[in-house]
């Protein structure tokens, strides 16, 4: 199975310190304004506020109301109104603005423009870490990714290289630091100032190796279909801050219920890695095993029963309700991609990570559009064939941009707009259009004919990185090859033995290696901005490596990496935005 208890794992850092840095830092802030206060919170903090400090604890520190606040890009706007209401009605009230994770020099400005900048007094709650489980932490920043790689505002720069601070002051120095991509050099940069700038302290290191990776540097993965059943959990019903929200669909009531998702749920953290075929099974198999349990109170003396209960019932009684809850969930899942015909979808999808039947995955794609099946996965597969093709062709680009707008309408103008920017979407320029022949000729022919008639097309074509990288790396396994998902043998699994997700070969070569060093020709492919820096000479016994994403990640290449980490005798916390 493709899993590890990471909780059961010697030597894994107790990441529950963050939080209760985090809960300490913010009490002493509300400490600050004794008495009662009430208490306007960004929708967006509202759950990892609730990890990190909930109700009961606020209330203990005389917060008397709490005020969920939706409109996040005026909110600071809406906090001066406020104040100036006040002033005309002769109202005497202390007000107190606390930014996480950090303070911007717009918001101070604002403040003054609106005249209340000396009747407000602000601070800043450095909460840059949230755990949501035993080996992945989060910096809670969804806007980190269209910030940076879509607008170029590099503001969270400086909380990612922070946030590595902190991990460094908590848990000790790393010994080597890999990076890869514009952004993970930034932060590296950011962090060794903050490191130069602050005070140094020596403890036993409990991290090996830390890995930073643009999200930009494989954008292939996160648009391929998740079918591990973390992946699809997330997929179909959005996990937010570790916990996912399950109605009535789910839980055969006319209510929903918010669940946490990590390895405390017994029957999820076996489940969650594994693939979306195998979870039925496994399922039915609990089911059977928990009947066992239960059954063994028949025959039983009082005293027998009694310790049944003590000892066991509560126990069985929840794992019977999560039992129920994934059952619901499966099936919930199942249904929904029946509808959606999700198998057609995953053939198409590995048709073009393979590079097969290209004008067949096109078709498909049009027939997505023109049903409106999902305006999200639409695009997902126009960006997946533009990434694995280089580019659409002029006419393709033209002609599917027309009908997906006619479908889901002329806003998404503006998408289209955007994709182009990022890359993700894009139209072959004059000179570019015979990658598709060279790539024709490339399965034709198997001799040294191929370099020949490739070096002869370079001058005119730009070759896709995507396909070269591919065939580098090994990615996509060969076609035609059997692989059972029960005993997966590599981290294609994850992608039902299709494809191995760039990010964690990248990750799994580096390491490997211990630097990039034979890698020079992947590296130049993907435009450089790669780094392996020495920040300790001694190396440690410990096997713990931070991955951290910069961008985000999905929960495929969590499973991955986890599935790496087993495989290697390492142990991968992953952090991501």
């Amino acid at each position: 199975m493709a899993h590890t208890e990471w909780k059961d794992a010697p030597g894994l850092p107790d990441f529950s310190l963050l939080k209760r840095l985090a809960r300490d830092q913010l009490i002493f802030l509300l400490e600050q304004l004794p008495g009662k206060k009430d208490l306007f919170i960004d929708a967006d903090l509202m759950s990892p506020l609730d990890r990190i400090a909930n109700v009961t604890i606020l209330k203990q520190h005389e917060v008397d109301k709490l005020y969920k606040v939706e409109l996040k890009p005026i909110f600071v706007l809406m906090f001066t109104d406020l104040v100036n209401a006040d002033k005309v009605a002769g109202r005497f009230r202390r007000y107190k603005i606390i930014f996480t994770p950090q303070k911007f020099y717009a918001c101070e400005t604002v403040l003054e423009e609106q005249g209340v900048y000396g009747d407000v007094t602000t601070d800043e709650w450095n909460f840059y870490i949230l755990p949501l489980d035993d080996d992945i932490l989060s910096l809670e920043l969804p806007e980190f990714f269209r910030d940076n790689f879509l607008e170029g505002d590099q503001r969270w720069v400086t909380t990612a290289g922070s946030a590595l601070r902190l991990l460094q002051s908590v848990y000790g120095s790393f010994s080597k630091v890999y990076g890869i991509g514009r952004c993970a050099k930034m932060v590296y940069e950011s962090w060794r100032e903050l490191m130069e700038d602050g005070e140094q302290r020596t403890r036993q290191p409990e991290f090996a190796k830390v890995f930073l990776v643009d999200r930009d540097v494989d954008f292939v993965t996160p648009l391929c279909s998740q079918v591990v059943y973390e992946g699809l959990v997330d997929d179909l019903f959005r996990i937010k801050c570790g916990s996912v929200e399950f109605g009535p669909d789910v839980t055969s009531s006319d209510k929903s219920i918010k669940v946490m998702l990590n390895s405390q749920d017994k029957v999820f953290s076996e489940i969650r890695n594994e693939h979306f075929s195998n979870v039925f099974g496994f399922l039915s198999q609990k089911a059977k095993n928990l009947q066992t349990a239960y059954d063994k109170r028949r025959g039983m003396d009082i005293q027998q029963m009694k310790a049944f209960v003590a000892d066991e019932l509560k126990g069985l009684k929840q794992e019977h309700r999560l039992l129920s809850l994934h059952i619901g969930a499966s099936e919930s899942m199942m249904k929904k991609k029946t509808k959606q015909d999700f198998q057609e979808l995953l053939k198409t999808e590995h048709s073009l990570l393979e590079g097969f039947e290209i004008r067949e995955c096109i078709t498909y794609i049009e027939e997505h559009i023109n049903r409106q099946v999902s305006m999200i996965d639409s695009l997902r597969l126009l960006c997946l064939l533009s990434i694995t093709e280089n580019g659409l062709l002029s006419k393709d680009y033209r002609s599917l941009k027309a009908q997906y707008l006619q479908s889901y309408g002329i806003e998404h103008l503006l998408t289209f707009a955007n994709l182009r920017q990022l890359g993700l979407l894009e139209e072959q320029q004059a000179g570019e259009t015979l990658t598709v022949m060279e790539s024709k000729v490339g399965k034709l022919v198997n001799d040294k004919t191929v370099g020949k008639l490739t070096d002869a097309f370079s001058s005119l074509a730009k070759k896709s990185n995507f396909r070269a990288l591919s065939k580098r790396l090994a990615l996509v396994p060969k076609s035609g090859e059997e692989y059972d998902l029960r005993v997966p043998r590599d981290m294609a699994y994850v992608f039902s033995g299709a494809y191995i997700p760039l990010s964690c070969k990248l990750i799994e070569q580096v390491l490997e290696r211990d630097g990039w060093t034979g890698m020079e020709e992947v590296t130049r492919m993907l435009n450089g901005q790669e780094f392996a820096v020495t920040a300790r000479s001694k190396t440690d016994a410990q096997r713990i490596v931070l991955v951290m994403f910069l961008g985000g990640c999905t929960f495929s290449e969590i499973s991955a990496l986890r599935f790496l980490g087993k495989e290697r005798g390492t142990y991968y916390v992953k952090q991501m935005e």
